[in-house]
């Protein structure tokens, strides 16, 4: 068999051409269909997953929270997701505005359920980790004052630039007031 990667001077090796990479002598059919043992079992058991990481000697075993899906965050079918959600509540809401946070709202005539919560965080606000971790915080924000917010309405807290670093600097508390200002505006 020839060496693949010297030129033969065959026409099925014509310099320049598209062909000069097709090498013929190696076949589907040469090529075994049987995976090797030690390919053939690459399942890492649980047990083992996190053998060589280092344990933190104060953490208690088991720290990990043990909360049931979906419990600790907004459920998702509270959550706006679909482009014409949002503009018909861009489009036919109201709308509030503080120095952070600017707030949409349009009640549903279909039903009185819990309020619905979309969130929009422009590129201003910063890389895509900065923004996605804003929505989450902003989520659980929302989350801790579901009851004091209208029922079978649609709301869009837009952040406005500046929210993140600020948010970073002063913590979640003070996130949580900022939302309680612009939903003090929109009640008003």
């Amino acid at each position: 068999m020839p060496d693949p990667l010297v030129y033969t001077g065959s026409p099925l090796f014509k310099k320049g051409a598209r062909s000069s990479f097709y090498l013929s002598f190696y076949r589907e059919a040469d090529l075994s269909a049987q995976r090797a043992p030690t390919e053939a079992s690459a399942r890492i058991p649980g047990a083992h997953v996190d053998a060589c990481r280092p344990r933190d000697p104060q953490a208690p075993q088991g720290s990990w929270p043990q909360t049931a899906f979906g419990v600790t965050d907004l459920q998702r079918r509270y959550r706006l997701s679909r482009s014409r959600d949002f503009d018909a509540v861009y489009r036919h809401g109201r709308s509030a505005s503080t120095r952070f946070l600017t707030l949409y709202w349009f009640p549903r005539e279909d039903d009185e359920d819990e309020p619905r919560l979309g969130i929009a965080v422009p590129k201003a606000g910063g890389g895509a980790v900065v923004r996605n971790r804003l929505k989450r915080q902003l989520r659980e924000a929302w989350r801790a004052r579901l009851d004091t917010v209208r029922p079978g309405c649609d709301y869009v807290l837009v952040a406005r630039p500046g929210l993140a670093e600020s948010v970073e600097a002063r913590g979640s508390d003070w996130l949580g007031e900022r939302i309680d200002e612009v939903l003090g505006k929109a009640e008003a």
